[in-house]
């Protein structure tokens, strides 16, 4: 058998530990996959005092992640640390420098200098692994590259983010308030103390955006994506979703268009029917649509230790086989430069909520202003409200009612412009809450 593949980890978090005992557990499978022993010797971490129930006796302490990374004993370097900057590229970096090919599933990094490392792993003729970087243990990476590589993709898009998805779904299920399932994510570890970037959407922007430049042929611009999380998605948007037969899901979207890549992530309602609507909990589901196979999805775990380090290990055995390809699919250099179609112009249906307050001609105008901006409305449903009590005898305010819009297919602009209008009106107490809708 050939000589082992050696191995340096950088991180042993919940994934570098998973990883690290994934490698130990399934030595004899490897070596028979992959035609030859793959071992990690070399390790980095931020505590060499802390108890990670690992056995690190017989492999080499690192306390700087990049001079393991530019080590001569290493073959591969496996980055586990995560942050878009900082130790990870450097140590990146630092790996690719030396010409050693690196395993990563570090999204944020991607997403800020993907294109840049791409650059650098072509030049030096190694391999740039990031299949867990999107989607976890979905093998999403590897079906756009690989399964695909005959097929003209036209749209991409998915639940990507396992914390967002999570809390959409209890929402629904038990009728709980975003900030009680959030609290209970946390509990559980699914989310963060500072649960930002997975509920803001930042998560599956960085995402969306590895998977755009890999189906569209395009240089990565996570900046150019309109982001919008769900803090704002409330029981009643639930409800009146179920009503209406759809489900909220955050979704990241990528479609090509005559003018350019639209790229964007926000909740949406989309049909109960839809595979993907139908993906609960902390699941991720990806679809693609390609112009041979017509629409595929694919649905598994998004994150966690083990399906995280399941993603990282296959990278590797394609590295111990000695594949190399385009990082993004299509080389570097052949990368066209990324053409965004602009948000204002998306097309679709839209939930609109006002708190609109309950007097006479407010139904008309609001309706009217629609009309100005050429939208046409499907539904307008007032759900009244029990009116507040009040001391005898005082003058009761207006009390405001909800009122839920269901456009036919409209553009951002126009919609945006008319409930400018509407607020202007004074008709409403509150900011409206708008929710796209998709018949994906």
């Amino acid at each position: 058998m050939r000589t082992p593949l050696r191995l340096g980890l950088a991180g042993l978090g919940t994934v570098g530990a998973s990883f690290f005992s994934l490698v130990e557990r399934q030595g004899g499978l490897l070596a028979a996959r992959a035609g030859r022993p793959i071992e990690i010797v070399a390790v980095s971490a931020r505590d060499r005092s802390r108890d990670r129930g690992l056995d690190l006796g017989k492999v080499r302490w690192f306390d700087d992640p990049a001079a393991l990374a530019a080590d001569p004993d290493i073959d591969l370097f496996v980055e586990l640390m995560g942050g878009a900057g900082g130790a990870a590229e450097a140590s990146v970096r630092a790996a690719l420098a030396a010409g050693k090919p690196v395993v990563t599933a570090n999204k944020a990094l991607l997403a800020a200098a993907g294109l840049d490392l791409a650059r650098l792993a072509e030049a030096q003729g190694v391999a740039l692994g990031y299949e867990a970087a999107v989607a976890g243990g979905i093998p999403v990476i590897k079906t756009l590259k690989e399964s695909l590589a005959g097929n003209a993709v036209s749209r991409v898009y998915g639940i990507l983010n396992g914390t967002c998805n999570y809390i959409l779904t209890r929402m629904e299920r038990e009728q709980l308030s975003f900030e009680t399932c959030l609290a209970e994510a946390q509990r559980l570890g699914y989310a963060e103390a500072d649960p930002t970037f997975d509920v803001d959407g930042f998560d599956t922007a960085h995402k969306l955006s590895i998977l755009t430049s890999i189906a569209f042929g395009t240089e990565i611009d996570a900046g150019a994506i309109y982001v919008e999380g769900i803090r704002e998605i409330t029981l009643a948007d639930i409800e009146a979703a179920d009503e209406l037969g759809y489900r909220i899901k955050l979704l990241g979207v990528a479609r090509r268009t005559e003018t350019g890549i639209e790229q964007r992530v926000h909740p949406t309602m989309m049909p109960k029917s839809s595979p993907v609507a139908r993906t609960d909990g902390v699941l991720n589901a990806v679809a693609i649509d390609g112009d041979v196979v017509g629409e595929i999805v694919l649905v598994g775990p998004g994150a966690g230790g083990n399906a995280t380090a399941s993603s990282v290990l296959a990278d590797v055995v394609d590295i111990a086989r000695g594949r190399i390809s385009p990082v993004f699919a299509t080389p570097a250099a052949d990368l066209a430069p990324y053409v965004s179609a602009g948000m204002l112009a998306h097309e679709g249906g839209y939930y609109v909520h006002l708190d609109v307050v309950d007097r006479p001609g407010a139904l008309a105008s609001i309706a009217g202003r629609m009309a100005e901006k050429g939208i046409s409305l499907e539904s307008i449903v007032q759900r009244r409200r029990k009116p507040r009590a009040e001391a005898p005898g005082a003058a009761r305010p207006e009390d405001p009612q909800p009122v839920i819009l269901i456009t036919y297919a409209t553009t951002e602009v126009q919609i945006r412009d008319a409930l400018a209008a509407i607020e202007e009106d004074g008709h409403t107490v509150a900011p409206p809450r708008l929710i796209r809708i998709e018949d994906l």
